[in-house]
């Protein structure tokens, strides 16, 4: 498995991906296939991305890319220091320490990138992806209450971060 920075020539390969973690998970903000993306829209955000300070880190098997991790870096100059995140890993892969190598390389980027605050929210039922934070640092700062409508529940999220 190689861990490395997405470049605008991997956005076909990132978009079928991101569908992919979409229409296998529930615990995904879009439902499967809720929403239409491009590969022209995603090679111009992937460039966008690392023009603002932000990047995408991918996890890659031979020809497949099989994780992603988005870093948005706040746009402001009082949020600068900090970035959103959006993981999804590959349905065939999960639970095979990809999350854990996206987020050891995310740590790297971000020190050398002089970012301090790293932020995401999950499903209060998704304990997979909370242990997966908490063991890479993430602690609980919050409840966002009914944050999600999913199957004709709402669910509430945890906002989450980790100061580095």
């Amino acid at each position: 498995m190689k861990i490395r920075h997405a470049q605008p020539i991997d956005a076909e390969r990132i978009v079928e991906l991101i569908k992919h973690v979409e229409n296998s998970s529930e615990n995904m903000m879009f439902e499967a296939g809720e929403r239409s993306i491009s590969v022209e829209q995603f090679t111009k955000r992937i460039a966008s991305l690392q023009e603002s300070g932000s990047t995408i880190v991918v996890a890659e098997t031979g020809e497949d890319l099989v994780g992603y991790l988005m870093v948005n870096r706040g746009g402001a100059i009082r949020t600068h220091h900090s970035a959103y995140l959006v993981i999804g890993i590959s349905s065939d892969y999960r639970g095979q320490g990809i999350g854990k190598a996206l987020f050891s390389a995310l740590d790297e980027w971000a020190r050398n990138n002089h970012l301090h605050r790293l932020e995401l929210t999950v499903l209060k039922t998704n304990q997979a992806a909370i242990a997966l934070y908490e063991k890479s640092g993430f602690v609980r700062e919050g409840v966002k209450k009914d944050s999600l409508y999913v199957n004709g529940q709402y669910i509430d999220e945890y906002y989450m971060a980790k100061i580095l």
